[in-house]
């Protein structure tokens, strides 16, 4: 079975075409037996490797890597449902594998899986880390998410309830505060839609109830501050500041009221200004 063919670091392995993904199925994988696969694996790499012609090589490494097409999608199976379309996981899969099959040494006698399924397993982390998170917590936190996601339904089953934070941290070895702080930021990988319907279907959106600035709360605090130093104020000066600043008078206005010029009004709104600037200060 062969795959779709996709971006890689490793250029000198080609992904054939014919993918079931681009066929829209999947047929089942003819499994090999996992000792017969493993010595046709070793067999084809150990040829690769002494192979001079480079189109000779290459043909070799493509055969390993549609041997091991379905450990690459099982791989990527075990990360569906967490927020990535699984024909994405698959694709990340592919490619794991084919660096794999690309930096594997066949002189170390070891098996081809135990070096491909760690470095496939380690592309799909790379691309959940690098490439999916809406807002992005510090690694520590991203990494101790993953380790939450795996063991969480274990200690659901064991406790038979949901794990509090303490059995989480416990079971991990992990402090409490960053499991309490990876808890929390569990929605920066998949935030939730501001148009998801809060309480009966067809009620207000999550948008609706959030809060906006409001200047009101601003004003309101401006008041509750200069409430008791305007009550120091002499009468006259209160009713020169209710005129310029709530009434919207000018000096002129205010001066024909009070009988006086403009330019003394000016000299007054200055003097009182800076006494209360003085008052809030002390």
């Amino acid at each position: 079975m062969s795959a779709q063919p996709a971006e890689s670091t490793a250029p000198s392995v080609s992904l054939p075409v014919d993918s079931p993904l681009a066929r829209g199925r999947r047929r089942p994988p003819r499994r090999a037996g996992s000792a017969a696969r493993d010595g046709l694996a070793a067999e084809l790499l150990s040829e690769a490797a002494r192979c001079d012609r480079d189109a000779d090589r290459r043909r070799l490494l493509d055969k390993v890597v549609r041997l091991h097409l379905d450990v690459a999608r099982s791989i990527a199976a075990r990360y569906r449902g967490r927020g990535e379309p699984i024909e994405d996981l698959e694709q990340v899969a592919y490619v794991g594998l084919a660096k794999a099959v690309q930096g594997f040494e066949p002189a170390y006698g070891k098996s081809f899986l135990s070096y491909a399924v760690p470095t496939i397993s380690g592309e799909v982390k790379k691309h959940f880390r690098d490439c999916s998170w809406a807002v992005r917590p510090p690694r520590r936190i991203q990494d101790l998410q993953g380790r939450i996601a795996a063991r969480a339904s274990e200690l659901h089953q064991e406790l038979a309830q949901s794990p509090t934070p303490a059995k989480i941290a416990q079971s991990l070895g992990a402090p409490i505060d960053d499991v309490i702080e990876a808890l929390a930021s569990n929605g920066c990988f998949t935030p939730t839609s501001l148009d998801q319907s809060v309480g009966a279907p067809g009620s207000a959106s999550l948008g609706d109830l959030l809060g906006c600035h409001d200047r009101d709360l601003a004003r309101m605090e401006t008041h509750v501050t200069l409430a008791p130093v305007l009550r120091e104020l002499p009468e006259r000066d209160r009713l020169i500041l209710n005129l310029r600043f709530f009434h919207d008078q000018t000096q002129s206005e205010i001066a024909d009221q009070l009988g006086v010029t403009q330019m003394q009004v000016s000299r007054l709104l200055a003097g009182i200004l800076q006494r209360l600037r003085r008052q809030l200060d002390d």
